[in-house]
């Protein structure tokens, strides 16, 4: 009861603030991957010209979400009544005196089939993104239909929509039903889109984005890595030009986009060794594209750790195992992985590949046995869902500088307490 009166009063407040406040800007960020990498790129390259709101953390729950939005943070002690009395006072001053923000971009997050349905009761983004149709929560939503009708749904409530061309099967297009849609990505057939000419570790891509709006391709280059992180920064120049930035605005910000902590970000390892660190979180879809990116990527010696993923019920096995398949003995020197999950369905898929493979329960251990290996000017790509995996300790013992675990995801004392509980019941 308290919850839903909190939720009512919250989604009451963000409907107030738009209402007030009609020339600020909405934009929605769903889908089942790379969500909090394009609320990042989006709101790199609206910088250019305008005042954007965005909450740094994956702020998209149904609590969080219009707090996100309001720009008001989450209170610590969230049983407490006069905590959320002074959230309710901060919403009310926000209203009335909204800041300089002219754009939210905000992420919106589903976990069940409905949440999506949630956010659609109070808000019309002016522009809905949706990133991608991948297996997710797989134990709630059962099929990757009930998936898409989920995500696909923003498209549905927005003003108008932005779809990944590349990661959301065509099969869904049924799913839509707002004409004001239009298409994003790496392939020719996105009406925003990259060509990329060359590609370095240190520079990124160079290349050409296409714009819709203009006739002649716009030469850039964009310091990401992997062809699957040039899509958020495709989603950023669709919504820029659609907000009505100059060419050069576009060229600049997607020139400043840099990768998100956890999440393809580069670090020097160990013995002249680079780390890509894509910690984060994983799914299929996300941890098969960093796995074509190591293969593409030149070095004496390439390891890849692999945690579990999380949250695929049913089609946990089918998933690990394909992934597992995928590993090529001929392109890695290991396959290390962590987590049960992991362990039981793609280690034995990569040994029957031909690959060599260690397992492990905990990401320190799976991080020492590389550092032991660890031959000079290799690339470790490590790769791993959130909860209970933690693959950025991993990482974390193979830094070559300790200064950059600054640069590591849930680095926090309250993260790290948790952590150090965490791998201590794992040697009870």
């Amino acid at each position: 009861m308290f919850k839903s009166f909190i939720q009512q009063k919250l989604e009451n407040y963000v409907k107030k603030y738009f209402q007030k406040h009609p020339e600020i800007k909405l934009i929605a960020v769903g889908g089942s991957v790379g969500k909090t990498s394009t609320k990042h790129a989006i709101a790199t390259v609206l910088s250019q010209r305008y005042k954007v709101r965005m909450h740094e953390a994956n702020h998209n729950t149904e609590l969080s979400a219009p707090l996100g939005i309001l720009g008001i943070d989450y209170p610590e002690k969230v049983h407490s009544v006069s905590a959320w009395l002074a959230v309710f006072s901060a919403a009310r001053q926000r209203i009335k005196n909204p800041d300089d923000a002219q754009i939210i971009v905000q992420e919106l997050g589903s976990d069940r089939p409905g949440d999506m349905a949630m956010f659609a009761k109070y808000l019309m983004p002016d522009i809905g993104v949706i990133t991608g149709v991948t297996p997710e929560h797989m134990e709630t939503f059962g099929s990757i239909e009930a998936v898409a009708l989920e995500e696909l749904s923003l498209a549905n409530f927005a003003k108008s929509a932005l779809i990944n061309r590349d990661d959301i099967a065509g099969r869904f297009a049924n799913d839509i039903t707002n004409p004001n849609i239009a298409t994003y990505g790496t392939t020719a057939s996105a009406e925003y889109h990259f060509e990329a000419q060359d590609i370095t570790v240190k520079d990124g891509y160079s290349g050409n984005i296409f714009i819709a709006e203009y006739d002649e391709p716009l030469p850039a280059t964009l310091k990401v890595l992997g062809e699957h992180s040039l899509r958020p920064i495709m989603a950023a120049v669709a919504v820029g030009t659609k907000l009505g930035l100059t060419a050069d605005e576009v060229r600049k910000g997607v020139q400043d986009i840099k990768p998100v902590p956890g999440r393809m970000n580069i670090l020097r390892g160990q013995n002249d060794s680079m780390v890509i660190d894509d910690t984060y979180n994983s799914s299929p879809a996300a941890a098969e594209a960093a796995l074509r990116t190591l293969y593409t990527l030149q070095a004496p010696q390439r390891i890849v750790i692999f945690g579990s993923m999380n949250e695929l019920g049913a089609v946990s096995a089918q998933e690990h195992e394909f992934l597992g398949s995928l590993c090529d003995p001929n392109l890695l020197s290991w396959v290390v992985t962590v987590g049960e999950e992991a362990e039981k369905y793609l280690a034995p898929a990569a040994r029957a590949k031909g690959c060599q493979v260690k397992s492990y329960r905990s990401s320190i251990q799976a991080g020492g046995f590389v550092h032991s290996v660890l031959e000079e000017g290799s690339i470790v790509l490590a790769k791993g869902s959130q909860t209970g995996i933690y693959c950025e300790e991993a990482v974390k013992v193979l830094l070559h500088d300790s200064d950059d675990t600054e640069q590591l995801v849930r680095q926090s004392l309250e993260w790290q307490e948790k952590k150090t509980t965490f791998f201590s019941g794992l040697t009870q």
